[in-house]
């Protein structure tokens, strides 16, 4: 494999403004309030007034030895060894829901049609050299995305430079 792309988030920088769901819905052209292939959560600690809260933007993980895979009985879903993203070919699937029981994250949602669909890195923008929407949306640079040297050195930094595509 040339390169294993990921994506690394720092919470202390989310506002919640959930920028990166929309921007997600709208370049793929999912219809609000069926699935979310991007989603924010929110997690809150302590009692009035001393309450916390933190959130969390959570997608797909592109997994190194992706469950998903590994037990769809028709071969949907498949990592990509040149880039290591986790693709589903929605022809092939049969919504047999196999992939949701062993995502250890609860990631795979099912389209009206009954078939799965979850983040792809918005692979037609990574074609154009550009980086995912998701990522390009998020005004306060908290979610970010490139190969795992790069968001592992982020992560040890928890800053952000990128250029914006």
């Amino acid at each position: 494999m040339s390169q294993q792309y990921s994506f690394y988030f720092n919470s202390q920088r989310c506002l919640k403004c959930y920028a990166c769901e929309i921007a997600c819905l709208q370049w793929h052209g999912i219809t609000p309030g069926t699935i979310k292939p991007r989603r924010v959560l929110e997690f809150t600690r302590g009692t009035f007034p001393s309450v916390t809260r933190q959130f969390l933007s959570t997608a797909c993980r592109h997994c190194a030895k992706a469950p998903c895979a590994e037990t769809c009985p028709v071969q949907a879903i498949q990592r990509r060894e040149y880039d290591g993203i986790v693709v589903v070919d929605r022809q092939k699937c049969i919504g047999c829901r196999h992939c949701l029981e062993t995502c250890p994250f609860g990631i795979p949602q099912y389209a009206e049609d009954g078939t799965m669909q979850k983040c792809d890195m918005c692979l037609d923008r990574l074609e154009k050299g550009q980086r995912p929407f998701c990522v390009s949306s998020c005004p306060t640079l908290a979610l970010n995305w490139g190969t795992v040297a790069e968001m592992t050195g982020l992560a040890a930094q928890k800053s952000f430079r990128r250029e914006d595509s």
